[in-house]
C-alpha cells in the first residue's frame, strides 16, 4: 500500500477514533447500568488488558508485516481462503448499514438541541427526518474516506479528537457539581465481587471490550498498513486501550450524575441517550448547552468510528478491483446507502419489519452481535494456526498464546451463550430489544453464507500480499 500516515500521533488519533464512538460513550453507559455498575468494571478491565490488547498487538503486526488489506492478507494464506476475507469485510460494511442510520440519531438530536428544539424518541423516529439524517451521515462518511488517509481520515481525527476529549472533560467537571455525582461515583466505582461468577456479566464485559476496541473487525489490521516501520505496537495498543477505557469511564462520569440527580433509572439502556438524557437536558439549568455538547461528542466519535468501518472495504476494494480510491468509496458508500435503507425505515413511518421486529434490530441482534466474534475467530484462527505470522508471534513474545488458543476457545463460548440466551447484552447497540434468539442465529447465518457466496466467486480478484516478516 502506497497511502502512509503522516506521523505516529495520527496513526495513534485514528486508532483512537476508530475504537472511542456509539459504543464507547452510549453503549459502555447502558451495558454497565444493566450489569451492576463498578461490578461490571472488573470483568471489563481484565477483558480489555488480558485479551483484547493482545489480539490489538496481533492485527497491528500482521497489518504492518503485510502491508495490505483485510482481504488480500487472507488471499496470502491461499486462493480459497480469500473468501473467508470477504466475509470479514462484508461484515463490516452490514454493520456500517445500520450504524450510520444510529449516527443520524445522533445528528437528529444535536440539531434538535441546537435549535431548541423538544424532541422525543418516537417523536423523531415517526417522522422522516431519520432517513435524512442517515442521507447526510453516509455522504460524510464516504466523502472523508475518499479524501485519503492523509487528506480524509487524519485530518479528520486530529480536528475532531481533541474536540472529543475537551468537550467530556468540560462534562465531567461539570457533572461534578451535580447533586448526584457522589451516588454515581459509588455505582461507578463500588464492585460486587459476588457478580464475578454470573457468565452474563463476563460476557457482557467482553463482547463491549472488543466492540469498543473495534477488534477483530480487520480495521486495526488495514490502519496498521498505513504505519510507521518503527511504530511500537504494545505501546500503541496500551495507549489506544487507555485512551478508551478512560473516555467510556468518563462517559459514564458525566452520564450517572445527572440520572441520579434527577432521580431516574440507571438501568434505561439506549432510552438513556434517546429519552432519559433529553428530558434530564431539559429540566436543567443551562441544559441545552449541555445537550448541544453531549450530542456533539456522540456525533463526532460516531463518524470517526464509521469512516474506520468504511475504509476497511474501501482499501480490499482497490486492490482487488484494481480502483482508484474514489470510484472504490463512491461504490461501496452507494452500496452501504442502499443495504442501509431498510434499517433507516425501521422507525419510521413504514415500519419496515420481519414480522414484528425492526429490520434494524434483526441486523443488530444477528451481525451485529455475532459477526464481530466470528470475524475475530477467523483472523486469530487464520494467522495462527493455518498460516502463522512469524512477525506477529516475535511481537507478542508470551502473549502470543492467547491470540493462539485462549480466543479460539473464548469466542465460541461467547457466541454459545448469546445464541442459548445466558449471556446478557454483549456488544448489541439497541440492547433494549431482546428477540430470544428468534432471528439472531438464522440472521447471522443467511448473512454469513450470502458473504462467503460472494467472497468465493471473488476469490481470484485478490492479490497476494508481499510477506514481509521483519525481523529486530
Amino acid at each position: 500500500m502506497a497511502e502512509r500516515w503522516s506521523s505516529n500521533l495520527g496513526f495513534l488519533l485514528a486508532s483512537i477514533g476508530a475504537a472511542v464512538g456509539l459504543g464507547n460513550i452510549w453503549r459502555f453507559s447502558a451495558v454497565l447500568g444493566q450489569n451492576g455498575g463498578g461490578a461490571y468494571l472488573v470483568p471489563y478491565l481484565i477483558a480489555a488488558f488480558a485479551f483484547a490488547v493482545p489480539l490489538l498487538v496481533f492485527e497491528f503486526a500482521v497489518g504492518r508485516a503485510l502491508r495490505t488489506d483485510v482481504v488480500s492478507a487472507f488471499r496470502g494464506v491461499g486462493v480459497n481462503y480469500t473468501a473467508l476475507g470477504w466475509v470479514v469485510a462484508g461484515s463490516v460494511l452490514v454493520i456500517l448499514s445500520y450504524y450510520l442510520v444510529l449516527t443520524g440519531w445522533v445528528l437528529g438530536f444535536l440539531v434538535a438541541t441546537l435549535l431548541g428544539v423538544d424532541l422525543s424518541f418516537a417523536g423523531f423516529t415517526g417522522t422522516w427526518w431519520p432517513v435524512a439524517a442517515f442521507v447526510v451521515t453516509t455522504v460524510a462518511t464516504g466523502g472523508i474516506v475518499s479524501l485519503g488517509v492523509k487528506e480524509g481520515i487524519e485530518r479528520l481525527v486530529k480536528v475532531v479528537l481533541p474536540v472529543v476529549f475537551v468537550v467530556i472533560a468540560g462534562l465531567a467537571v461539570y457533572a461534578a457539581t451535580l447533586p448526584g455525582f457522589a451516588d454515581a461515583l459509588a455505582f461507578l466505582f463500588t464492585p460486587d465481587l459476588s457478580v464475578l461468577a454470573d457468565p452474563g456479566v463476563w460476557s457482557a464485559a467482553v463482547g463491549q471490550v472488543f466492540f469498543s476496541l473495534s477488534v477483530g473487525q480487520g480495521i486495526m489490521l488495514t490502519y496498521a498498513a498505513y504505519m510507521d516501520e518503527n511504530t511500537d505496537l504494545w505501546r500503541s495498543a496500551v495507549v489506544i486501550t487507555v485512551a478508551d477505557v478512560a473516555i467510556a469511564i468518563t462517559a459514564g462520569l458525566v452520564i450517572f450524575p445527572v440520572v441520579f440527580t434527577l432521580g431516574l433509572a440507571p438501568t434505561a439502556g439506549t432510552e438513556l441517550a434517546f429519552t432519559t438524557l433529553p428530558r434530564a437536558f431539559a429540566s436543567m439549568p443551562g441544559g441545552r448547552a449541555v445537550g448541544v455538547a453531549f450530542f456533539g461528542l456522540l456525533f463526532f466519535a460516531a463518524l470517526t468510528s464509521a469512516v474506520s468501518l468504511l475504509e476497511v472495504g474501501v482499501a480490499a476494494a482497490t486492490r482487488s478491483f484494481e480502483w482508484s480510491r474514489a470510484k472504490a468509496t463512491l461504490a461501496l458508500t452507494t452500496g452501504v446507502f442502499l443495504l442501509g435503507v431498510p434499517s433507516a425505515l425501521s422507525y419510521g413511518p413504514s415500519g419496515f419489519a420481519l414480522g414484528d421486529v425492526p429490520f434494524l434490530d434483526v441486523l443488530d441482534e444477528s451481525v451485529g452481535t455475532l459477526a464481530l466474534p466470528v470475524t475475530a475467530f477467523l483472523i486469530a484462527v487464520v494467522f495462527t494456526w493455518v498460516a502463522p505470522n512469524d512477525t506477529a508471534e516475535r511481537e507478542l513474545g508470551r502473549a502470543y498464546p492467547v491470540v493462539k488458543y485462549a480466543l479460539p476457545v473464548l469466542l465460541p463460548v461467547l457466541v454459545a451463550l448469546k445464541v442459548a440466551g445466558v449471556a446478557r447484552p454483549a456488544w448489541s447497540l439497541t440492547v433494549d430489544r431482546l428477540l430470544a434468539g428468534l432471528w439472531t442465529l438464522p440472521g447471522l447465518l443467511v448473512t454469513l453464507a450470502v458473504l462467503g457466496a460472494a467472497g468465493w466467486l471473488l476469490r481470484r480478484r485478490a492479490r497476494a500480499p508481499r510477506r514481509r516478516n521483519r525481523r529486530e
